[in-house]
């Protein structure tokens, strides 16, 4: 039943047929169980093992490596290769392979977690009458028209409407559902509101939800799926995971990669095709096979082997940093996202705010005697840690707050009229509650003010432990007074009083809303001698004035205390008892902001980041808190940046559409609408961070580019999210975005790295194939480069410092490509010289190495004949180790030298010096001892066709491989100076790598 909420109690029971006395028969709890089915969340069928492996397989680069790997080993197979080498290649490739995807099948396991712990939220038994007669069952078997009974500290077990208060009052809490800070009053009328909102549903208890005050019976409208609790099942069923911007720009990359990388093998063969019948291959067919082989190492060299394992590795280190911080990654790409987010979707309560609703304002009169003097006291402290000043109107500190009459009384009052706890956890280290928020402020109220009449009071409170300190005054007035005649909080009354007794005097507290409290007084506390006068009108206006004040402008939650001397040996309080009461004085009170909220916002506004806060609460109230914490500080007027979700869903399209981007702050918010604006954000190309807490939060958390959920927050939140905040802090989403930003920007480099490295390999390749000479390096070096001496700096680089002015820049675009326009012909110039580099040390080994045999170039050009004619030389010197072993460390070296130009992308070495990485100098040493280590050991040097170089052969390496980081000053010179610029923005428009819409409309 959708619209129960709408209607009256007896429409809703004549609907299902049920007499609210005996309830269902066992005919009718068949017949709608049948029509409405069983009352669980029905169980999704997870993605089959398999299915997650090969997804993970589904990548262009990742299937051009495997059909390299397969290749490869079928040719060394057709040349009759045996043992080692045959299988090296292929299998080091493979097993790169199979180690990320075993990364990505766990990242994708954990999100499927999310909807089984939604059972959690589940009631598992639920007190039901059936044929007259009141049991216990499990909540399971409810069906709709059964009447349940709830009571304090029930699970509602099903979506219920109210048809019976069997208290004054039923108060809920349905912070998991709304995200409301204080637990919800409930009521027997129907609701009229159109487009209502849970918030609206006065007379609907939640599947989920718990009670935390009376007791009352109520018909089950809505099971399983049909339920608050199935809806966001539903919904984040529906919700398919979002493609964060990096792993959209490396698909895109890999797709060019791709294409470049077939285009240059297929030309290689091509070139070739004159050779294929040189007598040194044995016939036509040995010849293509022979240079399809080499197209194949050619594919090898040009794919970045290590990129996934090198870019997993550096999100995997900014996660060990940003847990350093307090953000907890969950999902690695979500690491990168946070670098390009446009808009941070906040939820107020626990995020913004403390959510722990404190006493920050005091109000009570200082005389009646000369004239009407109110005095205002503020207090500070933030959580329900009993820390924290009382000061006075002029901002001094009081030293003893429980010398002034008033303030003591209200302690005094705060303590006794009062049904909370507040105690401290060991285990988390922090001070937890049971009750109402309210009460539990006024406790924490009394801890603050102290005990009168002990000069070293503050110093000495503050020796005793946590456990002790934490309610050491509350418990000081209750054994002080005895509590003997207690009248509960009524709807009608709003209040509540307590009869205590202390030394033969009787004496009555009393608490409430502050016009229930006023109209009950006729008398007022001063607080400069502590006497009684008269409640004068005006006065009594004074009071009001300050009342509208603190719930107006202040938007603080008030209450009024009031006490009143009974007669000696008066043991029962009544309802009469309630008149002719003392005025004490006026507390204000409110879920205060983090203190360092309005920082982290100035940031994010420096950063080009919108803040939005989205809430379940009013709107006075949150625009209140966004006054405070800053977010309307830049605009001169917040008009049309405050809405509703109902005011919002009026609008027509158009004007939603200028709406969002004009938004703020978004109020009185249910799951759906979460979901909604996070959908319509993702249409404007913006890059949505989301944060939330409680199980209405999950399908906004799966759908946004990234969800943040809260440390304290619902499992369900946590699995459904790619960040968790283990100290809940705005100001820690601000830190990781700066993370997030430097993270890109060392991806960035690294790839850089990689890329240009490989096309070096490639140059070298193709420009020996082109020339006309012998094979520059087989295939086991070339993987070897790739993999080792490539692998270890570009995870080093990673390492790279945050740039102090990270969060003064703009976020970057979606849809702007990771390597385009000047950063690509940056990439191709230092690639090509490389690869010439690597094939001039080859050429110079035959040509002027002292140890080679000095041929002229002529010679080397025509190796392929030296069997046919007769030469001054053995043609065995073509099959010769030595000038490989030069080019591979040329390589090698000129790469050493390239990680160093990748410290910054435009930055000289000179501002930054190698040792501001030290990570990158160490990953430098160690694979220049690797190379070493192949070179110089004997078993070794065997396999990977190498042997040791001279030390004319090591300078000559030097000679060419250091001219790198000249060219590459020269062109970050070009990057820095106008020019450059001027360059960038010319090459910038034919874009190198394709370009895709950012997202299927």
């Amino acid at each position: 039943m959708e619209d129960a909420f709408a209607r009256s109690v007896p429409e809703v029971l004549d609907f299902f047929g049920v007499d609210p006395a005996k309830g269902l028969t066992d005919i009718q709890v068949l017949s709608h169980a049948r029509i409405y089915g069983r009352n669980v969340l029905p169980q999704e069928e997870s993605t089959p093992f398999w299915k997650l492996v090969l997804k993970q397989f589904d990548d262009l680069l990742v299937k051009i490596l495997i059909a390299a790997a397969i290749v490869s080993f079928l040719l060394a197979l057709v040349n009759g290769e045996t043992g080692l080498t045959a299988f090296l290649e292929p299998s080091v490739i493979l097993m790169i392979l199979a180690a990320n995807a075993a990364v990505g099948v766990i990242t994708e396991t954990n999100a499927e977690k999310a909807l089984e712990e939604l059972r959690a939220y589940q009631a598992d038994v639920a007190t039901v009458m059936r044929n007259g007669c009141f049991s216990i069952l499990p909540a399971a078997e409810l069906v709709p028209g059964d009447i349940v009974e709830v009571s304090v500290g029930c699970k509602i077990p099903a979506d219920l409407r109210m048809i019976e208060l069997l208290s004054d009052q039923l108060r809920v809490d349905q912070a998991i559902l709304t995200g409301e800070s204080s637990s919800v009053e409930k009521e027997l009328e129907s609701t009229l509101t159109t487009n209502a909102v849970y918030q609206d549903k006065t007379n609907i208890l939640f599947s989920g939800t718990v009670v935390v005050a009376g007791r009352a019976r109520a018909v089950v409208v809505g099971v399983g799926s049909n339920t608050a609790m199935g809806s966001i099942r539903d919904s984040m069923l529906k919700t398919e995971d979002e493609i964060t911007p990096l792993k959209r720009k490396l698909d895109e990359f890999g797709t060019f990669l791709a294409k470049v990388i077939a285009g240059i093998c297929i030309l290689v063969w091509i070139v070739n095709i004159g050779h294929f019948r040189d007598p040194i291959h044995g016939g036509f067919f040995q010849g293509a096979v022979h240079y399809f082989k080499i197209a194949v190492a050619l594919a090898v060299a040009a794919i970045p082997e290590g990129l996934p394992a090198v870019v997993t590795t550096c999100l995997a280190l900014g996660t060990k940093r940003m847990a350093r911080l307090n953000a907890i990654v969950r999902s690695l790409p979500s690491v990168e996202t946070l670098g390009c987010t446009t808009v941070i979707c906040s939820d107020k309560t626990g995020t913004l705010t403390t959510n722990m609703m404190s006493v920050s304002k005091i109000c009570v009169l200082q005389s009646a005697s000369h004239g009407i003097a109110t005095t205002e006291y503020s207090v500070s402290g933030t959580t329900y840690a009993p820390e924290g000043s009382i000061f006075d109107g002029t901002g001094m500190q009081l030293d003893f707050p429980a010398q002034f009459p008033c303030l003591l009384h209200i302690a005094m009052c705060s303590a006794l009229c009062n049904e909370s706890i507040i105690q401290y956890n060991p285990d988390k280290r922090n001070y937890e509650k049971i009750g109402e928020s309210t009460e539990v402020a006024l406790r924490i109220l009394a801890e603050k003010v102290g005990l009168p009449g002990f000069d070293s009071m503050p110093s000495a409170l503050n020796m005793l432990t946590k456990h002790e300190r934490a309610s050491y005054c509350n418990h000081y007035w209750e054994n002080q007074f005895k509590k003997i005649s207690l009248l509960e909080f009524s709807r009608d009354r709003k209040m509540m009083s307590v009869l205590c007794s202390r030394k033969h005097i009787e004496i009555m507290f009393s608490k409430g809303a502050p016009e229930s409290i006023l109209s009950r007084c006729t008398s007022i506390l001063c607080n400069d001698d502590g006497s009684t006068a008269p409640l004068t009108a005006s006065i009594r206006a004074e009071l009001e004035s300050k009342f509208s004040s603190f719930a107006g402008k202040d938007t603080l939650r008030c209450l009024a205390l009031a006490l009143k001397r009974m007669p000696t040996g008066h043991q029962n309080i009544s309802l009469h008892d309630e008149k002719d009461l003392t005025f004490i004085g006026l507390v204000g009170m409110l879920d205060p902001p983090r203190e360092e909220v309005r920082n982290a916002i100035l940031s994010c506004i420096t950063a080009g980041i919108r803040v939005m806060v989205v809430t379940g609460d009013n709107k006075a109230t949150a625009e209140s808190l966004c006054r405070k914490i800053g977010a309307f500080d830049h605009y001169e007027d917040f008009v049309g940046r405050s809405f509703t979700a109902s005011e919002f869903e009026d609008l027509p399209a158009s004007e939603k559409t200028m709406a969002l981007q004009r938004m703020t702050l978004f109020t009185r918010v249910e799951p759906s609408h979460k979901k909604m604006l996070v959908e319509a954000l993702q249409h404007q190309n913006e890059v949505v961070a989301m944060t939330g807490d409680g199980v209405n939060d999950a399908p906004a958390l799966k759908k946004a580019d990234i969800g943040i959920a809260m440390g304290s927050g619902t499992a369900v939140a946590k699995s459904a999210s790619d960040m968790v905040l283990a100290d809940d802090n705005f100001a820690t989403i601000v830190a990781a975005v700066a993370e997030g930003r430097a993270i890109y920007n060392n991806t960035k480099q690294f790839i850089r790295y990689m890329i240009s490295s490989n096309i070096g390999e490639v140059v070298c390749i193709f420009v020996a194939a082109v020339l006309g000479i012998p094979d520059t390096l087989v295939p086991v070096q070339l993987l070897w480069v790739n993999l080792v001496t490539d692998g270890l700096p570009a995870t080093a680089i990673g390492f790279n410092k945050q740039d102090s002015d990270v969060m003064k820049a703009k976020p970057r675009k979606v849809n702007e490509a990771v390597v385009s326009g000047w950063l690509f012909f940056r990439y191709l110039v230092i690639g090509a010289y490389v690869g010439l580099a690597t094939v001039a040390g080859f050429i110079w080994w035959f040509i002027y190495s002292e140890t080679g045999p000095k041929i002229p170039y002529s010679e080397l050009m025509n190796f392929d004949s030296c069997l046919k004619r007769e030469t001054t030389y053995p043609c065995s010197i073509f099959s010769d180790r030595h000038p490989s072993t030069v080019a591979m460390t040329v390589l090698v070296v000129v790469e050493m030298f390239n990680a160093l130009n990748n410290l910054s992308e435009n930055q000289s070495l000179i501002v930054i010096p190698p040792w501001s990485n030290l990570w990158l100098v160490g990953s430098i040493g160690v694979t220049m001892l690797l190379h070493c280590l192949i070179l110089y050991v004997q078993p070794l040097s065997v396999l990977f066709s190498v042997v040791p170089l001279t030390w004319d052969e090591w300078t000559t390496v030097l000679y060419l491989s250091f001219p790198v980081i000249i060219i590459d000053e020269i062109l970050k010179f070009f990057s820095r100076n106008p020019i450059g610029m001027r360059l960038n923005l010319r090459l910038r428009r034919p874009d190198f790598l394709p370009k895709r819409e950012v997202r299927d409309k």
